[in-house]
């Protein structure tokens, strides 16, 4: 759906000397902020999981921060200036319903259970050959997003600054190893709310100004309605009927519920620990279960500003996106808009918001890279017995060495002409059939390490097989998918039933762990138990909090938004409820 393409832009922006001071002050402050935690990295977990001292409002808005990456921000727009109003998928059914599941049902095993990671909870209930082959996995995945991130980037800065791509490359590259080799966690997350006020202050001028530009919402459905060589649409779930596939996107009802939302929204928010690793951090089980909760207020709504924006670049100057030569590329819809609407000034507020988002994603990448590759690899299988003293150094040398290695994957992702479906693959290979072990693991305790590994491996090659079959069907001129979207949809779809299949054929025959050793790591072996902890958790913070207000202890209850159930589920209705109007 989106090509990024370098050379000559119409984007080329002329900055003064207020946007470049406000540019120049946004660089001193992250690495200030970096500077200033180093002091206070003590011990490894300080480093690598932030010391678990986040409280949940921090820690939230860092988990949803952490997405706002660069193709989040440029992917996103582009996409609602092609397709429209079906890039709300992405946010109301491929995100907030994973996040709310995450904060109520996965972060109690993953919190309870003491684990450092996501693939270290693999180690503990699938066993050692399972944890190599995750952790390997989640690190080439990750640093592999890294690098996505980066080359998106130096696409855009040399359209808008005219830097070259090696140049935005490396700039950018230094100063997000400054401030996570400084401060590691603790740094990418206060760096990243600080980048979240930062780059919705970008947004909020150009979606109003242009909104008013353009007549309003209705001015705009208007407008893009009339538009005869507009491709997109108004309406999320127009044209999504089995066998009648007309939408834009290429995808149907079921593979949007079940391959996007269901498979890739759950397995992204819940098994991606690029994600997780912000509730990690937090300082409680309360604050890690409201953690993805919270963050999932602001990714209800956001989508607000960054499709809306592209669909009015759609109206506005849609004429530029078309032809043999087209003069604009979707991805530099925001931009674009930057250029025609905002003063400087304003204008230096949008482009530090902008490498806000490039920042946020790639560092949010590196720091859970570097503590994957720490803990659950060295840590584990090449030095392990060191002291706390030699991971923290570890954890730092490995941060120097996964940015370098993202420059190189920067030069990999080049090589796709459409990042985002790139992208959407990787998650297809490693995310689906991680969630899919992940789940069967939980609610089965006869699956055995054997049968949960050997199916996350199946898991692996079966959307693979599936893109190669696609790719072939693309070059005979017979797609077998409606579009290179759709395929990763149903890639992963594919890649869930293989994993469960497999893992359910082998389990019979294989020798399961013992309800002593899977204490605690499933439904049916007292995992039930952390909830309790959690519930009995709450009704303390409650109490707590009522003592130092003067209040009477012994009556107080747990106020319903404080309950991650009740909460999670008034955000998951809501964010059902955004959708009403665009039907």
């Amino acid at each position: 759906m989106i090509d990024l393409a370098a050379g000559e832009s119409a984007i080329r922006l002329s900055l003064s000397w207020v946007d470049w001071l406000i540019l120049i002050v946004y660089f001193a402050m992250i690495v200030w902020i970096g500077y200033s935690i180093h002091k206070q990295q003590k011990s490894s977990e300080d480093f690598l999981l932030a010391g678990r001292s986040m409280p949940a409002w921090i820690a939230g808005l860092a988990f949803c921060a952490a997405n706002l990456g660069a193709t989040e921000i440029l992917g996103m727009a582009a996409n609602g200036a092609q397709i429209g109003m079906p890039t709300i998928h992405y946010y109301l059914i491929g995100a907030v319903p994973g996040m709310v599941f995450l904060g109520i049902f996965m972060m109690p095993f993953y919190y309870g259970s003491g684990v450092r990671s996501v693939p270290e909870f693999m180690y503990q209930r699938f066993g050692k050959g399972a944890h190599v082959i995750v952790s390997l996995c989640f690190a080439v995945s990750t640093i592999l997003q890294a690098g996505i991130n980066l080359y998106a980037m130096a696409l855009i800065l040399q359209a808008m600054l005219g830097w070259s791509q090696w140049t935005a490359i490396i700039v950018s590259a230094v100063f997000v190893l400054a401030y996570i080799t400084l401060g590691g966690l603790t740094s990418a997350i206060y760096n990243e709310v600080m980048q979240f006020f930062v780059i919705v202050a970008a947004l909020i001028p150009v979606t109003v100004i242009g909104l008013s530009h353009v007549g309003g919402w209705s001015g705009l459905t208007s407008k893009l309605d009339s538009m005869k060589d507009w491709t997109g649409s108004v309406h999320a779930w127009a044209g999504t009927g089995l066998g009648n596939v007309t939408n834009p996107v290429g995808g149907d009802w079921f593979s949007i519920l079940m391959g996007l939302g269901f498979v890739l929204g759950f397995g992204y928010w819940t098994t991606n620990f690029t994600e997780v690793q912000r509730a990690f951090a937090a300082k409680s089980m309360t604050a890690a279960r409201m953690t993805p909760i919270l963050g999932a207020i602001p990714k209800m709504v956001i989508w607000l500003i960054i499709i809306i924006p592209g669909m009015i670049a759609a109206a506005t100057v849609g004429n530029l996106f078309s032809g043999a030569h087209p003069v604009l590329q979707y991805n530099e819809a925001i931009p674009y808009l930057f250029k025609m609407y905002l003063p400087n000034g304003v204008l230096g507020v949008a482009i530090t918001g902008m490498m806000a988002s490039f920042m946020a994603g790639m560092a949010a990448n590196v720091s859970s890279f570097n503590t994957v590759f720490t803990y659950d690899l060295w840590q584990d299988y090449v030095k392990p017995g060191q002291s706390d003293k030699y991971y923290l150094n570890m954890g730092r040398i490995i941060t120097v060495i996964g940015v370098f290695i993202s420059v190189f994957t920067a030069w990999i992702a080049s090589q796709f002409g459409n990042i985002m479906t790139y992208l959407q693959t990787l998650f297809s290979f490693f995310n689906a059939p991680l969630f899919a072990v992940f789940i069967l693991g939980l609610v089965w305790k006869r699956v055995s390490n054997v049968a949960g590994t050997v199916g996350y491996v199946c898991g692996i090659i079966a959307p693979l097989i599936t893109y190669i079959l696609y790719l072939q069907s693309v070059a005979a001129g017979n797609p077998i998918f409606g579009s290179a979207t759709a395929e990763t949809w149903y890639g992963a779809i594919i890649s869930c039933l293989a994993t469960w299949i497999v893992a359910a054929v082998i389990t019979p025959f294989t020798k399961a762990k013992s309800d002593e050793e899977l204490e605690g790591l499933t439904f049916g072996t007292n995992g039930i138990k952390y909830f309790k902890e959690a519930s009995a958790e709450e009704l303390e913070d409650a109490k707590r909090a009522a003592k130092e207000a003067g209040k009477d202890v012994a009556t107080v209850k747990v106020p319903w938004y404080k309950k991650p159930l009740i909460l999670g589920t008034v955000i998951f209705v809501l964010g059902l409820v955004f959708y009403i109007p665009f039907f």
